[in-house]
């Protein structure tokens, strides 16, 4: 491994940094310090982590000469601005939606500064931790970080999707369609259950293998391929009685089938293609 950058720390000790920071040191990584407003989260970090010790923010700054700052979003400014930086450091932040010019500081001291955030839910470490082979990692940086941060993703076995600068809010908007937005389409799917009395229980043990099956249509094909159900079959007498359904049961059932129905049958056909009365019941 090349020397450059190679003593690394993290601080913010949350969900996030105990995760990266346990993988890293599990593909042979030098996590030398953890650090955090709290003294004991870093040192319950640190602890789990070989040759790694709980320091104070600005020691750690002086000891690591790769700083990942994975502080909560709206704190990374404050953690970067309250600490002295040098020429020597490289710091990154892991978040996905925050530009990098939030690091300036640094900056202007000489320090290296850049982005490194992997696209995956954080809730559980242990399951991150497994999920990080494979796993999108988007890296934004130039020189000698850049390679350096490279390096990492090849160790983790992640993928690496490099972004420019001022992408980084539409970048982040992206991810949420595929994790928190998925939720929120099968709670409305579990409320529709709920209608006739169904629990949501119920509702997710029956609908979680559709959703497993789906998903692995994707993994084998693509958007295209795996899109089934009537909207893809032109079927339209079901999607009326769908939109018939869900306008009944009131509030904005009906609106947001109608919105999800549409982008559906963009995916599957162009422009020349699209059934002109699929379109029009599903704009009336």
């Amino acid at each position: 491994m090349s020397s450059t950058y190679a003593t690394i720390g993290f601080i913010g000790p949350g969900r996030l940094a105990t995760a990266l920071s346990r993988a890293l040191a599990g593909n042979g990584e030098h996590v030398a310090a953890i650090a955090g407003r709290s003294h004991a989260r870093a040192q319950a970090l640190a602890e789990r982590l070989p040759d790694c010790e709980a320091l104070p923010a600005q020691a750690l700054v002086e000891r690591c000469e790769l700083v990942f700052v994975t502080a909560a979003d709206d704190a990374i400014a404050a953690t970067v601005e309250a600490l002295d930086w040098r020429p020597g450091n490289a710091v990154v932040h892991a978040s996905g939606a925050t530009e990098i010019s939030v690091l300036a500081k640094a900056a202007r001291a000489g320090a290296a500064i850049g982005g490194f955030h992997p696209m995956q839910s954080f809730s559980d470490p242990d399951t991150a931790i497994a999920s990080l082979p494979g796993c999108t990692l988007t890296i934004e940086a130039e020189g000698a970080l850049l390679s350096r941060l490279e390096a990492i993703a090849q160790r983790l076995g992640g993928r690496v999707n490099r972004l420019p600068p001022g992408a980084r809010a539409r970048y982040h908007a992206a991810a949420s369609y595929a994790s928190p937005f998925m939720l929120a389409l099968l709670d409305e799917a579990t409320r529709i259950w709920a209608s006739w009395g169904a629990s949501r229980e119920d509702a997710l043990a029956a609908l979680l293998p559709l959703l497993r099956g789906t998903l692995g249509a994707l993994e084998r094909g693509s958007l295209e391929e795996a899109i089934t159900g009537p909207i893809a079959r032109h079927d339209l007498g079901t999607v009326r009685k769908h939109l018939a359904a869900l306008d009944q049961l009131g509030g904005r059932h009906g609106e947001f089938y109608r919105l999800l129905a549409a982008r559906q049958l963009e995916i599957r056909d162009d422009a020349s293609s699209r059934p002109e009365a699929m379109t029009r019941l599903i704009e009336s």
